[in-house]
């Protein structure tokens, strides 16, 4: 059982499968598959997302009492400095610590980098059935971004579709089959 002051989770439970589910105080559930962090996979990752798939997801942290779920009109502009990734829009940008980071003390470099990615599936709490997502959060365990995929229950527009449409996961379940553990 895990009460993290300001987290939200109450309760996280591993699985026999190699996924974990924790249990927020919304009542949902969100099933984590756990990727490994270690060279450069979360930047191969983050890259195809941005320069191949941009069109299809939204992005930004989601936290209790905070969604930003940003989208993007145009290809972003995607580029790595030590082992950063930066994202820009041609408006604003941000940077994602995803592989080795020289110019900082040892301390600060376990801590900006991505200490832990995780697909997921979140279920209940919300205003929809499920979500597919993917999850990064730095050596802290601090999130730094969730991305959201296309859902079964939506359509481009966020407009409920009447019957779930399965095909719109297909995008998560290639990452995850490609980038998983």
């Amino acid at each position: 059982m895990i009460r993290a002051p300001g987290s939200g989770i109450v309760e996280r439970v591993e699985s026999a499968t190699g996924s974990s589910v924790e249990r927020d105080v919304d009542g949902s559930s969100t099933e984590y598959f756990d990727l490994d962090v270690r060279g450069d996979r979360v930047e191969r990752l983050m890259r195809e997302i941005f320069a191949v798939h941009w069109e299809r997801v939204s992005v930004g942290p989601l936290v209790q009492g905070a969604a930003w779920e940003l989208r993007f009109s145009q290809p972003p502009r995607v580029s790595m400095l030590d082992g950063y990734l930066t994202v820009d829009n041609g408006q604003g940008h941000f940077h994602l610590c995803v592989n080795d980071h020289r110019d900082a003390t040892p301390e600060a470099r376990a801590v900006r980098r991505v200490g832990r990615a995780a697909f997921f599936v979140a279920r209940g709490g919300g205003h929809t059935p499920a979500t597919w997502g993917l999850r990064l959060w730095n050596g802290r365990g601090e999130q730094l971004i969730t991305v959201l995929f296309p859902s079964a229950y939506y359509d481009d527009g966020f407009a409920r579709l009447a019957e779930p449409d399965w095909s719109r996961t297909r995008l998560w379940e290639e990452l995850r089959a490609r980038f998983g553990a």
